[in-house]
């Protein structure tokens, strides 16, 4: 770990500020976060983590079906064990057992568990979703299990967040999640309810998402730490931290003379003095929500870790339309997530934004471009392992910057997970994407990865969407035709083609697919 990374999570202040307000507030009962709980599903096939806190030095036992491990608290109160992997089986009971109280969680599961985050797309629930009286009516499935973490921003990792697990039912998938948002995550059901059918295992999701949030709030420091390109916002991490530091030493100046006082008037001497300061990177009152890094981090990811997971699914990026860093910014959230869990490179599955009419044309940055350069910032996060993209265009609805067909939606991120994290045989998981292009006779002819069985359009119609461009980069419309795995593409106005774009706009409903029902994702063959 280099310096920049241990700066950020090493402040003795900080630190101190938690320990204080449970000397306080807390007592010295074995506790455990929230994400543990009863109905909840533990991840099958790999060591599972549990960890809590107790009195320093208590003895702490914890027990699942017949495995008991044995640990004991250290100096600052915390306590770790790992249960060995798991097969699925029947529902048992974990408890958690100090000197003096006992956690006891009952109808726990082991199967598949997913993080699934995002903003208002993946926190959108079922009840504002495609046919919402009879998907939440049969929303019946007592394997499947569902918990949201409460939305919250914190400028220091916060260790819990409030939150429940629930067996899923039409009560649960109606009032579940953000309320005003629908019930629970739809597009994170639909994915899990696909999951569960097609495996037949317990399937656990853990929705966490804020709607109109930006991705540099969901980044953890070290993600922008190891990113090249985003040393502007680790600097930025540092020095709030510091400021923080300072703005926190007069109330340690006032702790140390509260704890001189007799023991009878601590509590009314003190405490009328108590107030914290806020932290540089949050904001000052929730009518804002300024893009500040790592607050959606540290209070709706941090309190989560290490809990064991198979993957990740994330739904974002309206918020960071016209960005220029997006693309390292995904890869700093998708490194970031990875490392921080320390579970390896696991499957992390995320939804290309739709098309939206709504969306300016007069960017800083990009102007009418912005949509299809951040659809390529997401496209090139596929070059890190275990990534998979589901496309939307084609499920889409121009006027609505929130599409109600989340159904498929969820079953195009199961896709992904059956074939690539599942090692499912015959599954077509992706539409095609771009692979080459070679010019033949004054016109181009794109080669495609994941064609499937075979490319064709998806309304019987001549292709659309495609422009063609000399070396002048005038783009014109071309006209595209589908020859055996290819698409050629020319226009009578572009004699000597050098480029050709697909779906380069906000409102592209382009109808390239593959004969498996799977869009072809925009992309362009210039880079200029």
């Amino acid at each position: 770990m280099n310096k920049n990374i241990r700066d950020q999570y090493s402040f003795a202040l900080i630190f101190s500020i938690g320990m204080f307000l449970l000397a306080i507030h807390g007592s010295a009962e074995v506790r455990m976060p929230h994400i543990f709980g009863s109905n909840m599903v533990l991840q099958q096939g790999m060591p599972v983590p549990v960890w809590g806190w107790a009195e320093p030095g208590e003895a702490v036992s914890v027990q699942f079906d017949d495995v008991n491990k044995k640990t004991t608290a250290n100096a600052n109160g915390e306590w770790k064990v790992k249960l060995p992997s798991r097969k699925v089986g029947e529902p048992c009971s974990l408890v958690a057992a100090g000197k003096d109280n006992t956690l006891q969680f009952d109808n726990v599961l082991v199967g598949e568990v997913w993080f699934c985050s995002g903003q208002s797309n993946m926190a959108i629930g079922v009840g504002m979703c495609n046919n919402p009286e009879q998907e939440i009516a049969n929303a019946n499935y007592p394997d499947i299990r569902l918990y949201s973490v409460e939305q919250d921003v914190s400028g220091i990792p916060n260790n819990d967040a409030g939150g429940a697990w629930y067996i899923c039912t039409p009560q649960a998938i109606k009032e579940g999640g953000n309320l005003s948002c629908g019930g629970f995550s739809a597009a994170a059901y639909y994915f899990g309810r696909e999951l569960h059918n097609a495996l037949g295992v317990p399937v656990g999701l853990i929705e966490s998402a804020w709607g109109g949030t930006c991705i540099e709030q969901w980044i953890p420091p070290v993600g922008f730490a190891e990113q090249p390109g985003l040393e502007d916002f680790t600097k930025a991490i540092s020095q709030a931290n510091q400021q923080y530091a300072e703005d926190m030493k007069p109330f340690f100046h006032d702790f140390q003379a509260w704890k001189n006082e007799p023991a009878g008037t601590k509590g009314e001497f003190y405490m009328p003095r108590f107030r914290l300061p806020i932290h540089p990177l949050e904001p000052a009152s929730y009518g804002g929500f300024p893009a500040q890094p790592t607050v959606l981090f540290n209070s709706m990811v941090n309190p989560i870790l290490p809990f064991a997971i198979r993957g990740a699914l994330w739904y974002q990026g309206e918020s960071n339309r016209d960005d220029p860093l997006y693309g390292e910014k995904m890869r700093a959230l998708i490194n970031g997530w990875r490392t921080v869990w320390g579970e390896g490179e696991f499957p992390f599955y995320y939804v290309q934004i739709a098309p939206f009419s709504g969306y300016e044309d007069t960017y800083e940055h990009f102007g009418a471009d912005a949509i299809p350069m951040l659809w390529e910032d997401q496209m090139s996060a596929l070059n890190l392992p275990n990534t998979g993209i589901a496309g939307t265009y084609d499920i889409t609805d121009l006027n609505d910057i929130h599409p109600k067909n989340k159904q498929d939606v969820g079953k195009r991120l199961a896709l992904q997970a059956l074939a690539k994290t599942y090692g499912q045989k015959d599954v077509v998981y992706s539409g095609p994407l771009y692979k080459s292009m070679k010019m033949k006779d004054g016109k181009a002819v794109l080669h495609f990865d994941h064609a499937g069985a075979g490319l064709m359009s998806r309304d019987d119609k001549p292709l659309s969407w495609f422009t063609i461009a000399g070396e002048d980069k005038q783009f014109v419309p071309a006209e595209a035709q589908i020859v055996k795995d290819t698409v050629v593409v020319s226009s009578d106005k572009v004699a000597q083609p050098a480029a050709v774009r697909f779906g380069w706009s906000k409102i592209a409903e382009p109808n390239l697919s593959n004969k498996d029902g799977l869009p072809a994702l925009p992309f362009r063959t210039d880079k200029w």
